[in-house]
Order: C-alpha cells, then sequence, then structure tokens
C-alpha cells in the first residue's frame, strides 16, 4: 500500500478527492486540521491505496506487467551489482596471490617476454585460483599451451562448390608467390585436380603481372589482368564461368592507403557468380602493432581467413599468437618459404604451437 494526502477545506471534501482518483478500494489512514502559513485552516485527509492502483492513476502505468517489470529491473541491477563485487573481489584475491605466488610471477614474465599479452594471461590465472595448476610451473605452461590451442580457429579446405578467392594484404607481404602456391595445391597436388585460373588486379607493383604470368605458363593454368570493376564481372561471368578455383591477386597496400583501400572494396563488392573469399595475408614477422593497425583496416572487407606467410623468417611467434588470441580469426594456410608450390602448408596449430614452444624453451 502506498499512502497519499488529499487537503480540502473540511475532512468530507477531501475524502471525497481521494474517492474520485481511486474509488472505494482506499482505507482512511489519518485525519487532521492544520493551520496554513495564510492563516487558512484546511483539512488533510491521508488514505492507504494499492500500489498498482497508484501507478496506474498517478502515472498512467499498467499495474502488474508494469510492477513485474520493475521488479524483474531491480532484480537484474542487483545481479549485476554482485557480480561486478565478485570480480573485484577476484581480482584483489589474485593480485594478493601473485604477489606471493613464484610459479604465477615467473610464467607470466616469461610468457609476456614471448609476446602474450598480460590481460589474457591474468584472465587464465584468475579462473584457475584454488586449484593445484597454479603451484606447479610445468602443469601451468601446460595448461596455457593447451588454452592457447583451444583458442586458435582453423578455416578447412571447402570445394564442395566452386568459389572465387580474393588475396588482400600489406605489400610485400608475399600474396603473389602464395597465390602461385595455391594455384599449384589445387591444380595438382590434392587427391581430385581442379581446374584453377589466376586473374591479377595488381597494375601497382612493377613486375606483378610478368611475376604471376611466369608461374601460370610453368603450370599451364589461365592468367588474366584486369583493372576495372566492370571487366573483373564480366570475365567472371563469361570467361571463368567453368573454373572450380579463381585466385585474384590484388595490389598491395599500406593499411593507410585511402585509394588503394577504396579500390579493393569495390572489386570485392561486386556482384560474382561464384562465391567471393577474402583472404588476409599477414607476415609473422610484423610487429603487434602493425598486426592491429593492418586487421583492424582489412577487416572492413569481411575476411574470411588469414594467410600467415614469411613463416622461416622468424623463430618468434608469440606476438602472432597473441594476435590470434585476440581476433580470433581463422587460419588457412602457413607459407614457409620462397618454393613454389613447396613452401605451403595448410594451417595446423601443433605447427604453429611447436615453433612457440621451441621459443619458450629457449626462454
Amino acid at each position: 500500500m502506498i499512502n497519499e494526502t488529499f487537503v480540502a477545506s473540511n475532512p468530507t471534501d477531501a475524502y471525497a478527492q481521494a474517492v474520485e482518483k481511486y474509488g472505494d478500494t482506499i482505507s482512511l489512514v489519518a485525519a487532521k486540521q492544520i493551520k496554513y502559513e495564510d492563516g487558512v485552516l484546511r483539512s488533510e485527509v491521508i488514505i492507504a491505496v494499492p500500489e498498482e492502483l497508484f501507478r496506474e492513476q498517478s502515472f498512467g502505468l499498467s499495474n502488474n506487467e508494469n510492477h513485474q517489470d520493475k521488479e524483474d529491473e531491480a532484480l537484474l541491477c542487483q545481479i549485476d551489482e554482485l557480480k561486478a563485487q565478485l570480480e573485484l573481489l577476484k581480482d584483489d584475491i589474485y593480485q594478493e596471490l601473485e604477489k606471493g605466488n613464484t610459479v604465477i610471477t615467473e610464467v607470466k614474465k616469461l610468457f609476456v617476454k614471448k609476446g602474450i599479452s598480460s590481460l589474457w594471461l591474468d584472465s587464465i590465472f584468475q579462473a584457475l585460483i584454488g586449484t593445484d595448476i597454479i603451484e606447479d610451473a610445468s602443469l601451468l605452461v601446460s595448461y596455457l599451451l593447451e588454452e592457447i590451442d583451444a583458442s586458435l580457429q582453423i578455416r578447412d579446405e571447402d570445394f564442395s562448390v566452386p568459389k572465387i578467392m580474393m588475396l588482400v594484404g600489406p605489400t610485400g607481404v608475399g600474396k603473389t608467390t602464395t597465390i602461385a602456391k595455391l594455384a599449384a595445391r589445387y591444380a595438382y597436388l590434392l587427391e581430385k585436380p581442379y581446374k584453377v585460373a589466376l586473374v591479377n588486379l595488381d597494375s601497382y607493383k612493377v613486375g606483378a603481372v610478368e611475376q604471376l604470368e611466369h608461374y601460370a605458363d610453368i603450370m599451364q593454368i589461365e592468367h588474366i589482368c584486369l583493372s576495372d570493376v566492370d571487366s573483373f564481372k564480366d570475365t567472371l561471368e563469361k570467361r571463368l564461368s567453368d573454373y572450380d578455383v579463381i585466385l585474384v591477386d590484388t595490389a598491395g597496400m599500406s593499411p593507410y592507403d585511402t585509394h588503394k583501400f577504396i579500390k579493393t572494396v569495390e572489386f570485392v563488392k561486386t556482384q560474382t557468380p561464384k562465391k567471393l573469399e577474402v583472404h588476409l595475408v599477414l607476415s609473422a614477422t610484423v610487429k603487434y602493432e602493425d598486426m592491429e593497425d593492418i586487421y583492424k583496416n582489412f577487416s572492413f572487407l569481411n575476411l574470411d581467413s588469414l594467410i600467415i606467410s614469411k613463416f622461416d623468417e622468424t623463430k618468434h611467434f608469440g606476438t602472432l599468437l597473441n594476435f590470434m588470441l585476440l581476433y580470433k580469426l581463422p587460419m588457412s594456410y602457413f607459407s614457409t618459404g620462397q618454393e613454389v608450390p613447396d613452401d605451403l602448408l595448410f594451417a595446423d596449430k601443433e605447427f604453429l604451437l611447436e615453433k612457440f614452444i621451441g621459443d619458450i624453451d629457449e626462454g
């Protein structure tokens, strides 16, 4: 019940106001006469009214539903507040634990040194509070590697329907060589040979056309150079309509090169007769800050997978793993050298983790 006060020149009129507003479902709580500051004697009547009726008449709210909504909202707020308090408590417990636990300190120091984010590590350590794992360095390292393995995603090869694979990425990352390796793989190295064509959209890099044309001649694969969206669409619809896989090489670009980026977007947005996949080629040697910039800019192309190049040019893979843990982009292939077609592997978690473990062992 909610109390409300009505004022009139006499108690009868004051009570009549209450009845007019709420009907006869009210009950009288108190009645008194009070002399106001203007010297006039007035009557105040206090009545009790059901909360639902009070909300409906005073605020236009409809009874049970609004009352229940308010209760549900209040309960959710309490739950959220409780969760926040528990998280703070958990953080406090973890901070105290970290100060006195040399195992966590040393393992965290090692993984951070190898490129793994301290924030990601802390989230894992907090979930292990109260377990024996955080008391044994070997167990803790093994657990972290299992968590990394579980977080990595692989994109399977799927040739159930014809498709167009467009490779994008920064300048010098190895897109053209990677396309040649993929062409050889699809045309000659799988259980079933597929009909493959190469399309070159890179009119900026000196020698890019000649390089891909050279590979196409060796493999006896169709190679076409195009420069605009209309010819790209027309070629896909007519000349290459019966091909299983069409590999498209694009111009390498800085993530800050607006002109080239817009041009690439135009090709990606083309209405094509086959499904068009966009694969970002990223070098394993790039520092983490640049990886973030590259991904944030190229992600507008609706990326389907990540092809990692230049495995042979680094021994340190923590930065790459940290990037994968954060952005969860599926990996499809690893380019491990310059030899075509040999230095190309289908993406393999074990292969990547072995490289990382070797780096940890050295640490």
